[in-house]
């Protein structure tokens, strides 16, 4: 067993730092945001995940200040898109730097279209979006006390959209015929979940 604290990693027996491979497959934080004067913005996060159901919130959290966490917190909305393996190299395009200003979606030839309960536009694409509105916000901290540049928005989902072709005859949304896109360990690497595995709780 290979032991290591992170700030110590053995560089010539760990080259590449094996946490986001520890730490998968992720769901994508594939996030559209937009402000008042009609600024949009779309780009996948690999710090996305679901962090409560009643009701049902979201989290993203962003290295750095970037465009889609700042106009998040502007607008106080937000918009996650599921990435499903049709759309995977269209979300690993709206990952290239633009300034800010520059539409994403527009630049990769994807539609935006408004959100029913919010301002944030959705992925017409995408087999399932989440509108949802910012409940909390942090500058993450280390265990010393000292600001990080990681960046941790939280939203309760207030509106859903979901593809009906993949609603199943008692009412499921068939997360397998979705193929959903996650992250996987290194900046090139990504798994489609093709698998499904049932267990029944016990008692």
């Amino acid at each position: 067993m290979v032991f290591y604290e992170p700030a110590a990693r053995d560089r010539d027996l760990l080259p590449h730092d094996p946490f986001k491979a520890i730490v998968a497959p992720r769901p994508i934080g594939w996030i559209s945001t937009r402000t008042a004067d009609g600024t949009t913005n779309l780009a996948p996060y690999s710090f996305f995940n679901a962090v409560g159901d009643r009701p049902p919130m979201v989290m993203f959290s962003s290295v750095g200040m970037k465009d889609t966490a700042s106009l998040a917190l502007e607008s106080g909305e937000f918009c996650w898109n599921l990435v499903s393996r049709d759309l995977a190299e269209l979300m690993n395009a709206t990952s290239r730097s633009l300034p800010r200003g520059d539409d994403e979606a527009a630049a990769t030839g994807l539609e935006l279209e408004p959100g029913r309960v919010t301002g944030a536009p959705r992925v017409v694409a995408s087999h399932a979006s989440l509108e949802c509105v910012v409940v909390h916000s942090t500058q993450l901290r280390d265990r010393h006390g000292a600001e990080t540049d990681h960046w941790l928005v939280v939203g309760e989902v207030v509106g859903v959209h979901l593809d009906e072709t993949l609603l199943t005859l008692d009412g499921r949304f068939d997360t397998l015929a979705a193929q959903p896109v996650m992250r996987a360990g290194y900046a090139d690497e990504y798994l489609v979940a093709d698998t499904m595995l049932r267990m029944t709780r016990p008692a």
